[in-house]
């Protein structure tokens, strides 16, 4: 008897961008019919980060809007989802809560089934898109690194995770905001930094800049990137410099860390899986260094990255995610801002 596929919609308003996305899964497989982001990055530009009023107002104001087009994208303008999933945290509370009222809204209306998403298992499980999630070995180490969040997790399976180790002060993607920030190069940084890294291709010595790594060598898998900002500001107040390789530095110093951990994580625990997700997993040069590292140093471990579009913030992971957890459909959902994983 042949399997019987289900329709997904999945929601996310964790930050500022406002996703609805559309899935039709069987036998663990797959299939986008639709992933629309609306993002409110030129909206917070001038604050230099995402103030949360302003993104609760704008996400009010572009779900309907979203999920109109996510369901004519997906053909689905008459026919109804099997299963909703939205994302309860954690992220800016208020942002959340425009998400989670709509979702609400909508399970009524259609009389279906309502799962309560946590965000940062949905960047995990976004690697799974391809339908990797049936052959996935664990146990895994998964570093999850975003504007709010840098963590290596310990996955034994799905829905099984333990942290290992968190950012004790700015995460990565934070650190590259700040640094932006004190360079002049706008709002999102790590973008804005990485652009301008590529434009450092002379290995000139008198352009040499060396900016520390914080906690890369203590025992334990903790990070802070708060004095790593910290240097940026004084060596731009006390020295010239040259911004491409300033940037350059910036990226390199956050990459070395972050890649350092996870090795180190990953062969402490006898991993047989390394996993990749959030924002800052979209970085070309963190991609490229973490692929040729394990290649050298764990060639038997498998290493998951998704496609960048689906290492940012996007409702095709917070569906996916409610296909993991139909069974968990509580009837009192809410919004939990530092919902751990």
């Amino acid at each position: 008897m042949a399997a019987k596929s289900i329709k997904i919609l999945g929601i996310d308003t964790s930050c500022d961008d406002t996703a609805v996305a559309l899935l039709e899964v069987k036998n663990q497989k797959f299939k986008i019919l639709s992933n629309v982001v609306s993002s409110q990055v030129k909206l917070h530009q001038k604050y230099g980060g995402v103030y949360p009023s302003l993104a609760k107002r704008e996400h009010q104001k572009n779900l309907p809007v979203v999920f109109r087009k996510a369901l004519r994208l997906a053909s689905l303008t008459q026919g109804k989802p099997d299963l909703i999933g939205v994302t309860v945290g954690p992220g800016l509370e208020p942002c959340l809560w425009q998400g989670i009222n709509f979702a609400k809204d909508l399970a009524k209306q259609f009389k279906k089934p309502l799962i309560p998403v946590n965000h940062l298992e949905a960047h995990i499980l976004a690697n799974f898109i391809d339908g990797s999630s049936t052959a996935i070995k664990f146990p895994a180490i998964c570093l999850v690194v975003s504007g709010g969040h840098t963590q290596l997790i310990l996955m034994e399976k799905i829905g099984q995770y333990k942290i290992l180790g968190e950012t004790r002060d700015d995460a990565a993607g934070e650190c590259f905001d700040k640094a932006a920030r004190i360079l002049g190069l706008g709002y999102p940084g790590g973008p804005a930094i990485a652009a301008e890294a590529a434009k450092y291709k002379i290995q000139n010595t008198r352009y040499k800049i060396l900016l520390p790594r914080p906690m890369i060598h203590q025992k334990n898998y903790d990070f802070s990137f708060s004095g790593l900002k910290t240097a940026v500001l004084y060596k731009v107040r006390s020295e010239k410099h040259n911004k491409a390789a300033m940037c350059a530095e910036i990226q390199q110093a956050i990459i070395d860390v972050l890649i350092y951990k996870t090795i180190k994580a990953a062969k402490n625990y006898k991993v047989k899986s390394i996993i990749l997700g959030g924002g800052v997993a979209a970085n070309n040069e963190l991609r490229k260094q973490f692929k040729e590292k394990i290649k050298k140093e764990m060639p038997n471990s498998k290493f998951y990255i998704q496609d960048s579009k689906f290492c940012t913030d996007n409702a095709v992971m917070i569906g996916m995610t409610a296909f993991f957890h139909q069974s968990k459909s509580p009837k009192n959902i809410k919004a939990e801002a530092n919902l751990q994983i």
